[in-house]
């Protein structure tokens, strides 16, 4: 004799037996209590989650009588009387369940509207249940809505749909409408343990964690899944044998990924695919379980505290979340997404699988890089004290491994906003101003500007320009050619400026214009005087204190010892004291949401680690001055007002707007690198 599946055996008999639908349950329950019934109910959501159910138990709540048969319509039904048990086992006469996928036509509904005419035989209502409702054609709609809308009292009707899209408006205004929510993972996993528990079979809980997951928020699923895992186990349950039956891939393949892709490494990348193709493991399941781990880490950046200690990998997920920043995160993330749906595309999924990760590479956030050794640098502060040389490779390591220096001025990106590593790696104390500035290519306006003057070619392909073409460009380039070099124009090469062009209509002359004051133009010490920004934000006074603190925050930076959240309390924090053996170090952080306790733990073990000796940090509240993040403001500052000091004092630049009044540079268009 065969036995009865799980789905079936453990279906809930009663509101009480039903998870993860609360707000259903409540509303029922509440309106049976109160004696408040509508007469037609419509349950809408996926598969598996308990639609029929939901019916089955208000049709018996409906017509419960009791053990006694002296009960009313009641929120618990009795479970023993002849209404309920015959509903369990279907073969109650005045429960009617159609299924509208295969009786969808008009003759069909016209023979039930034709029962719909005659009392209960045995029952307190008469219960019409229409599964998948949204199959019935138009004909069959219409015909059921007069009835659906005034039906005898004796009558209920409960319909059910997995697409409530396809139902006609007309039917939908005359039912009240639930939704059924697929169940989260916590809830199917809860479930599977209470089932198992009852039928006494092993199971592991990461076995448990991976039908839950398979469901899809399916609790039917998920029971006949966890049927199909303990025959394929023979009796038991365990995460190597459901992973098997269900081709998922496993953690270790994913976590050796994104190890892979955190130190930039291509060839591992390449060979953990040829590892996915030789065990025969699917390229999409790859990239979901690979799209969950980012997202339990995108998390983590955010909430610390809210990793699934119980996980086995929840050290794994945690170590990779301060290995990879918040932004490179959520950019793995967004890959992993849409490449998902470009593997049936690919030749073959394996090789569209690593099409998916080589991009990943290719589109890490500008810096994201992280080298293997990061060779140490002598800092401004160094090289002023005479510094003596890094100690020779051969020399034996010490117990406790120091992160790299402070590395020197980084590089900037020619939007002007620092990549995370690169603003990471800033030096701490006041930039001297430098006798020259590289200045990254400007164009106003979305004019490419006239690149740096090259030899002439032997024989010139003279074009034709239009009418209204700028004068300056019909200068030959010989002209350029011919001028001396001067220090400020060889410092101009790989600049562009471009003075922004003026609307005609701007230079004709109108009546009683002074020319003569129009001739008039600044000097160009003048020009840099009145254009010249006020500080954005000068970086206080450097005070040994203040420069010790951005030298260790600089050095845990650049060792990648801290990030996210931890990073953003270092660099917005300002030290106010610190004890002669570093072993103390008092804070000022004037952000509420930095004064996180677990954020200030994390950074006192990164500085105990990078000092070699415990750490106790204290940190207040109050206002802040000098901080890391200000004093890069400061040099940022500064370089940003030395490149426009010489693009406007450049003898090309001054010659162009002499030449043309009207001519101005773009605030905002020059850009240091």
């Amino acid at each position: 004799m065969s036995s009865l599946v799980l789905a079936r055996k453990y279906r809930p008999r009663s509101f009480g037996e039903m998870v993860g639908q609360e707000h259903v349950v409540q509303a029922l329950v509440n309106a049976l209590t109160t004696q408040r019934l509508h007469h037609a109910y419509l349950f809408t959501g996926t598969r598996g989650v308990g639609k029929t159910t939901v019916s089955r138990i208000l049709a018996k709540s409906l017509n419960c009588t009791g053990p006694d048969d002296a009960g009313g319509i009641t929120p618990e039904p009795c479970g023993v009387c002849r209404a309920c048990t015959e509903i369990d086992a279907d073969r109650f006469i005045d429960y009617v369940e159609m299924d509208a996928a295969s009786n969808r036509g008009i003759d069909e509904i016209r023979d039930l509207l034709e029962r719909a005419a005659y009392k209960p035989a045995v029952g307190r209502f008469k219960v019409f249940m229409i599964d998948e409702v949204h199959q019935l054609t138009k004909d069959s709609f219409n015909a059921l809505l007069k009835t659906l809308e005034e039906p005898p009292e004796y009558l209920k009707f409960v319909l059910a749909t997995t697409d409530p899209e396809k139902v006609l408006p007309t039917v939908l205004s005359r039912c009240l409408q639930f939704n059924l929510r697929p169940m989260a993972p916590e809830t199917v996993l809860g479930r599977l343990q209470q089932v198992l528990a009852a039928e006494a079979v092993d199971a592991e809980l990461a076995a448990l964690r991976l039908i839950a997951r398979a469901a899809r928020g399916s609790m039917r699923d998920a029971l006949s899944l966890t049927d199909q895992a303990i025959a394929f186990g023979g009796g038991s349950l365990s995460e190597a044998g459901v992973r098997q039956m269900l081709g998922t891939v496993g953690r270790s393949h994913v976590l050796a990924l994104l190890d892979a892709l955190a130190g930039a490494d291509g060839a591992a990348v390449v060979a953990a695919v040829d590892t996915l193709r030789a065990e025969g493991l699917a390229a999409e399941g790859a990239l979901e379980e690979m799209a969950s781990l980012l997202q339990q880490m995108a998390v983590l950046h955010v909430v610390p505290d809210a990793l699934d200690r119980d996980d086995p990998d929840s050290e794994q997920i945690e170590r990779l979340a301060g290995v990879l920043p918040a932004d490179e995160t959520q950019v793995l993330y967004s890959i992993a997404l849409h490449g998902r749906g470009e593997l049936p595309l690919a030749p073959d999924e394996y090789s569209g699988l690593v099409m998916v990760l080589l991009r990943m590479l290719a589109f890490r956030p500008a810096g994201a890089a992280r080298p293997a050794a990061v060779p140490r640098q002598t800092s401004g502060t160094e090289a002023a004290a005479g510094a003596a040389p890094a100690a020779p490779s051969s020399a034996a390591p010490t117990s406790t491994p120091r992160p790299p220096a402070i590395p020197s001025q980084p590089p900037i990106e020619a939007s002007g906003s620092l990549t995370r590593p690169a603003a990471a790696a800033l030096p701490l104390a006041r930039t001297p101003a430098a006798s020259s500035v590289s200045v990254a290519p400007v164009a106003v306006n979305g004019n490419a500007a006239r690149p740096a003057p090259q030899p002439a070619p032997a024989n010139p392909v003279r074009h034709d320009t239009p009418s209204d073409m700028p004068p300056w460009e019909d200068i030959p380039m010989d002209a350029y050619a011919a001028e001396p070099a001067t220090p400020a124009r060889a410092a101009l090469n790989g600049v562009q400026c471009v003075a922004e062009p003026v609307p005609r209509q701007r230079t004709v002359p109108r009546a009683g214009r002074d020319d003569d004051a129009m001739q008039d133009s600044p000097t160009p010490q003048a020009v840099v005087e009145e254009t010249a920004a006020p500080s954005l934000a000068a970086a206080a006074a450097p005070n040994p204190i203040g420069d010790r603190w951005a030298a260790l925050v600089a050095q845990l930076l650049a060792a990648g010892a801290i990030a996210a959240m931890v990073r953003e309390l270092a660099l917005q924090s300002e030290c106010t004291a610190i004890d002669a053996g570093e072993s103390r170090i008092n804070l000022r952080v004037e952000r509420e949401p930095l004064r996180n306790p677990a954020h200030a733990e994390r950074l006192q073990g990164a500085l105990a680690a990078a000092l070699g000796h415990a750490v106790k940090l204290d940190i207040e509240a109050g206002s802040v001055g000098d901080t890391p993040a200000r004093r890069d403001a400061a040099a940022r500052e500064q370089r940003q007002r030395e490149a426009e000091a010489l693009i406007r004092n450049d003898p090309l630049v001054l010659d162009v707007m002499a030449q043309f009044k009207t001519a101005r540079i773009v605030p905002g268009s020059i850009k240091p690198v």
